[in-house]
């Protein structure tokens, strides 16, 4: 429990983050009635006149990005609320693509201790509260939340969205969200809402999604059935049976993300146009998916961190112009199906260097290494497995960096601080 005094509205940012790791005596805490009492009081259970909250086990962080461009380039004032953040808790909320700063987030935190009463609030949920708050403030026309963890009783549900969408469904956090992918989707469709949109990007739906959509009364949209998207060349399309949209541009962040979104769009109550779509999809962007960070040698950063994810990594990997060795440096949770994600990328990989991460749940390099050919390279923390991958690297080599939010994160830092690895 906490141990901290309470900080005040003129406290730095870093010291509100210490006192809500100590507030509550657990990590996590599913459950929804201590964050919707505090909500209710606070007035926050309406941020915006609409509310898109996206869930999926991969793909909310692209497709939240890309309703973001595109509403924005329709001329709408937008927020989003999205975990976890890779080097500063600032990215966590952004409004009109824009971080805020310290102080705005302190003054936020204050405001939702004022109004707590002594409710036992978990980090996340303390967190979802203060992106709620500054949302209120700032006269939004939407607001776009991505769930944390599973969406039935993750601290986002509290509100109550337009438009509801679920991106993908593969196992991952089965110890909170249950071991199959029924169960699973049983939790990410707890987001949805009566009569409300509810657009699923999976294309193999399990039938819990649908057995909830049904029993609340949602507007379930499934890819495949009421929209679809296909490639022709350098363009692609997305269609349903009112709109059929051509000659799109190729996003930057994975296409079925950017299709699902879009049909989050097409669904919703706030009108966009091509022209929008269009420059919204060339402005989607995301650190850390699949970022290119240079050329000779080529280094490629991707927070992919379970089999589905890891797959889709490899499939990228694959459509790369073939040149010299890929060379992947790895840190993973122990929580997380290791053996099912090195298994995605084993085939293509001609070196490993191997790193723990740090804290409770971080996977010692054993457990790596464990799962790898015997000359996989182990290191103690992943700036030193990265440094070593870019000193091997020749010009036409790739370096990769994932398995983690963490590891690509510590990449990240070096890189910020003028590191370029290698020689």
């Amino acid at each position: 429990m906490n141990t901290l005094p309470t900080p005040l509205a003129t406290s730095p940012l870093s010291t509100w983050l210490d006192y809500l790791e100590q507030l509550h005596s657990k990590t996590i805490d599913l459950g929804l009635d201590r964050v919707r009492r505090v909500a209710q009081r606070l007035g926050l259970l309406t941020p915006a006149p609409v509310v898109y909250t996206v869930a999926g086990t991969n793909g909310k962080g692209t497709t939240c990005r890309t309703l973001e461009a595109i509403l924005m380039a329709a001329g709408y004032r937008v927020g989003v609320y999205g975990s976890p953040h890779l080097l500063h808790y600032r990215e966590r909320v952004r409004i009109q693509h824009r971080e805020l700063d310290d102080a705005a987030h302190a003054a936020a935190f204050a405001g939702v201790e004022a109004g707590r009463d002594g409710v036992s609030l978990t980090y996340f949920e303390f967190g979802t509260l203060a992106a709620l708050y500054l949302f209120k403030q700032a006269a939004l026309d939407a607001v776009i939340l991505e769930v944390g963890l599973g969406g039935r009783l993750d601290a986002t549900n509290i509100v109550d969205p337009s438009v509801a969408v679920v991106t993908s469904i593969a196992l991952d956090h089965t110890d909170w969200l249950g071991d199959t992918r029924e169960s699973i989707g049983r939790e990410k469709a707890g987001i949805f809402r009566g009569a409300a949109p509810a657009v699923v990007g999976e294309p193999d739906m399990p039938d819990s999604i649908g057995a909830v959509a049904q029993a609340c009364g949602a507007h379930l949209l499934r890819r495949g059935v009421d929209w679809d998207f296909s490639v022709e060349a350098q363009e692609w399309r997305w269609r349903d049976a009112h709109r059929h949209i051509e000659g799109l541009p190729l996003p930057q962040v994975p296409l079925a993300n950017a299709a699902t979104a879009l049909a989050a769009l097409c669904y919703g109550p706030l009108p966009v146009d091509d022209a929008a779509i269009r420059q919204g999809l060339r402005d989607a962007v995301l650190p850390g998916r699949f970022q290119q960070l240079s050329e000779a040698p080529r280094l490629i950063l991707d927070v992919s961190h379970n089999p589905h994810a890891a797959a889709y990594l490899a499939q990228r990997l694959r459509a790369l112009p073939a040149r010299g060795r890929l060379r992947m440096v790895i840190g993973m949770l122990s929580d997380k199906d290791i053996a099912g994600t090195l298994a995605c990328l084993t085939p293509l990989v001609d070196q490993w260097y191997c790193a723990p991460l740090a804290g409770p749940r971080g996977a010692a390099v054993s457990a790596l290494t464990a799962h790898l050919p015997a000359d996989a390279q182990a290191f103690d923390g992943v700036e030193q497995a990265w440094r070593q991958a870019m000193a091997d690297a020749a010009a036409d080599d790739t370096v990769v960096v994932c398995g983690s939010f963490h590891t690509v994160a510590h990449v990240m830092a070096a890189l910020a601080s003028g590191e370029t690895g290698g020689k």
